[in-house]
């Protein structure tokens, strides 16, 4: 019996996803076809990075000055260009350190301690969700097999994220600068409240070497930051701030939604092997119009992500179409690709009422 075969009747006996054995054909095929274009390209990576921010930063001002529905207009625009700009945290745990000199530097001082989410609140974390013995399980920062919990855990999840930018300025503008005189509340903090993760028993472990001194000058940043930002209040009022929150907390919503749709959050607990990792997780190809406003900066193309977590944004559409063409319309490659937002969430919320009610 072939491994598609087996992966077939597995998914036909509705086993546990941790019981899909490993397709070996595509895993090789994704590896062998995109060596070619497995390098990190800084003159698309710079553009795009910047300009997402600069434009994000000119439409939340045109949001906080203007009235109307072009203050509206430019709110919409701020969420979608901050909330691409702010995606390219995710790039920035896979690349190598070496690969784009000085960005990782830049697009924290222009976004990520801005938006009070610098790079090490996912840096040493998303990794984890990529370990082959860890996705999917308890310790796997970045799941909740959702699709097992009740339904009302789909709006719940949903809704929390809207809180995300008060509690990051509380952290920061607060439990932060308390935790250097109070190390019991600094460990908590760290452990608790310093990483972009969904799984509430994640504990992080403290930061090492030079790591830990990244994280000192990022966290000094962001509580600079975010007490100048309180300051503002008492100098221009709070009308700029709460518009600013408003912007932040639906960027948080739209990411929220995004990843209730990258996975199927099917899996129980047990350990799998990335074959189930990668029929656990999600493509909205072409010719889908939308998936690239609300999945940005390569995340359309999540399942073949972990099938090549190092594979720059830019170069997922085509490791996609090269992988897809060669195994076949039939193939194991092409069982997690899903025509839309819509179908996804339907089938996740139907596994509730289904297996969680």
């Amino acid at each position: 019996m072939t491994a598609q075969t087996k992966i077939d009747a597995a998914e036909g006996q509705a086993v546990k996803k941790s019981a899909i054995p490993d397709d070996m054909a595509m895993l090789r095929a994704a590896v062998e076809l995109t060596r070619d274009i497995a390098t990190a390209r800084p003159e698309i990576y710079w553009p795009d990075m910047l300009v997402s921010a600069a434009v994000g930063y000119a439409a939340l001002a045109g949001a906080i000055v203007l009235d109307g529905w072009q203050a509206w207009a430019c709110g919409a625009l701020a969420v979608f260009t901050l909330y691409r700009a702010l995606l390219f945290i995710h790039e920035l745990t896979h690349i190598h350190k070496n690969a784009l000199p000085g960005f990782r530097f830049v697009w924290n001082v222009l976004v990520g301690i801005p938006m009070l989410t610098p790079s090490f609140m996912y840096e040493g974390v998303h990794t984890l969700h990529h370990a082959r013995t860890r996705y999917g399980t308890a310790e796997d920062p970045e799941y909740l097999p959702l699709a097992l919990m009740k339904p009302w855990s789909l709006p719940a999840f949903l809704l929390v994220s809207l809180l995300l930018p008060v509690g990051l300025l509380i952290r920061s503008a607060i439990l932060v600068p308390l935790g250097v005189i109070v190390p019991p509340l600094r460990k908590l903090v760290w452990e608790r409240a310093s990483s972009l993760s969904i799984n509430p028993d994640f504990r992080r472990r403290p930061p090492e070497g030079d790591f830990a001194r990244m994280v000192f000058w990022q966290e000094l940043g962001a509580s600079v930051w975010a007490l100048a930002l309180l300051a503002g209040t008492q100098v221009w009022g709070w009308r700029w701030l709460a518009i600013a929150v408003a912007v932040v907390a639906v960027t948080a919503l739209l990411n929220q939604i995004r990843t209730l749709v990258a996975h199927l959050w099917e899996n129980d607990g047990d350990a799998m092997t990335v074959t189930g990792q990668y029929l656990d997780s999600v493509n909205v190809p072409p010719p889908n119009l939308l998936s690239p406003l609300w999945a940005p900066v390569g995340l359309r193309y999540h399942a073949t992500h972990h099938l090549l977590p190092s594979m720059p944004y830019h170069s997922l559409g085509e490791a996609h179409r090269r992988i897809s063409r060669h195994l076949g319309a039939e193939s194991t490659f092409e069982k997690s690709s899903y025509t839309g937002f819509m179908p996804l969430l339907a089938k996740i919320a139907r596994s509730t009422m289904v297996r969680g009610g």
